[in-house]
């Protein structure tokens, strides 16, 4: 097909979602540009980004091994460890754009600021420059680990009210030495950060606080990545469910045993919080346990068991908002509890222009997840690919939310959950069908080359 007949597409972000799909769209012709904030690739995982979106910590590894995380096409060092550094994962990330000839195509230090549609369905990107530029697509890369959600507690707190996104390691940007120091919520970096502070050496004292209790699941299962070993899909879900809540409390027993207060739902009913480091240190006593902050007194803290505690840090691991701050339009936003009903986690019914990928909480990687959504992204433009009629598209969100979301409990932090393997296998069938709806078509393109020739 003559590329003159192509849309042209705007990519905003690029993290590991936007050089994908850079990497995609360069391979079928497709004309594009991508605005990334910062001075590099890489997104979150380029630690203290001068963009300011990075959740790194100097610690960090990813939760993800790395025979799960790598593009398809692009394998990772082989003498990479199990779990890698982020150092590890952010020079891939650069080592993949240089290698498929991406970062010609990429506008570094280059902030989206604003992106409506006009009437007749094109984009009117705004820069941080000022410039407005006309697209035909828009394919939003931005990420959702970069607008923390702090939580509101009543009163006045004398010491330090920080979120885990400010941490980075455990002298900056506070010295935490000597610190009685609570650290708020039990997702992943709660567990890192709690298991790093709560060394003697460090914290004189380091609490846990959450509403509720989590099951803290290994790395490593028989000394394998717990992630490497994957229940066959003949399984039916309920069973492969039940298996594998049955082994983690064989193998893990009960949370209370360590210490730690008990969950009050079971194993994968909420998104997976995974520590090799924190049972130990909590059952070592290194780590005591509160229930959720009440209010905040002074040099006090009270907890919701009428408790008291002197403090002088508090983290609070309480997640992130899904924002698109270049959106004005309210229905191109998630509601303030970070609900966003998507298409196959990627479009949205009725706008026919609109993608949003790496858009989700996969298990157990999120790496390569927008790899696979950038084929559909492809095939759509390229007239091979038909979505089905928005009133089905509706139902099939429904539909699909209700196969991933079911099994969680009712959480901001769960309203993007999906299964990688799962997910792929059905988007193979969507591509299959919606394969047959573009023949129908007579494999017209669905969004005609319209913009401007001023981008060119």
């Amino acid at each position: 097909m003559d590329q003159q007949q192509l849309p042209r597409v705007c990519v905003i972000g690029a993290g590991p979602s936007g050089i994908t799909v850079a990497k995609r769209l360069a391979e079928h012709g497709i004309a594009f540009d991508c605005f990334e904030a910062s001075d590099e690739v890489g997104g979150n995982w380029y630690f203290k980004n001068p963009n300011g979106m990075s959740a790194c910590y100097q610690s960090l590894h990813i939760d993800t091994s790395k025979w799960r995380l790598a593009f398809e096409d692009f394998p990772v060092p082989a003498d990479w460890p199990d779990f890698p550094h982020h150092a590890q994962l952010l020079q891939y990330f650069k080592d993949y754009v240089d290698h498929f000839g991406l970062r010609s195509k990429i506008t570094f230090n280059a902030l989206v600021t604003a992106a409506a549609r006009t009437a007749d369905g094109r984009w009117e990107v705004t820069v941080g420059d000022g410039a407005v530029r006309d697209y035909d697509v828009l394919i939003v890369c931005n990420g959702h680990h970069w607008d923390p959600r702090m939580p509101e507690y009543p009163g006045e707190f004398d010491g330090v009210l920080m979120h885990s996104h400010a941490y980075n390691d455990p002298f900056d940007p506070v010295d935490m030495r000597g610190k009685r120091i609570v650290v708020v919520g039990m997702g992943n970096s709660g567990l890192d950060i709690a298991s790093e502070l709560s060394q003697r050496f460090l914290a004189s004292k380091l609490t846990v606080s959450a509403r509720r209790g989590v099951w803290v699941l290994p790395k490593y299962v028989g000394g394998k990545p717990g992630d490497k070993q994957v229940v066959p899909a003949w399984i039916p879900r309920r069973l492969s469910l039940a298996l594998t809540q049955r082994f983690v409390r064989r193998n893990r027993g009960d949370m209370e045993n360590y210490g730690l207060p008990k969950p009050d739902h079971r194993p994968f009913e909420a998104h997976p919080s995974a520590s090799e480091e924190f049972l130990a240190r909590a059952g070592s006593g290194d780590i005591a346990f509160k229930p959720a902050i009440a209010a905040l007194e002074g040099p006090l803290v009270r907890f919701e068991d009428g408790t008291v505690e002197e403090v002088d840090v508090i983290v609070c691991a309480t997640g992130y908002h899904i924002s698109f701050p270049f959106f004005a339009s309210p229905d191109l936003r998630p509601d303030a509890q970070n609900r966003f009903p998507l298409f196959k986690r990627m479009m949205k019914p009725g706008v026919d222009n609109l993608f949003f990928l790496g858009l989700a909480q996969p298990m157990p990687t999120l790496v390569n997840f927008a790899e696979q959504q950038s084929k559909l992204v492809a095939a759509y433009l390229t007239g091979r690919y038909r979505p089905p009629a928005s009133a089905d598209m509706h139902a099939v969100i429904a539909a699909d939310e209700a196969h991933s979301l079911g099994r969680y409990y009712d959480s901001p932090r769960h309203t993007i959950q999906v299964e990688f393997d799962s997910y792929m296998r059905d988007m193979r069938k969507e591509l299959a069908r919606g394969a047959k709806r573009a023949a129908a078509a007579d494999y017209s393109l669905p969004v005609p080359a319209r913009a401007r020739l001023q981008n060119a």
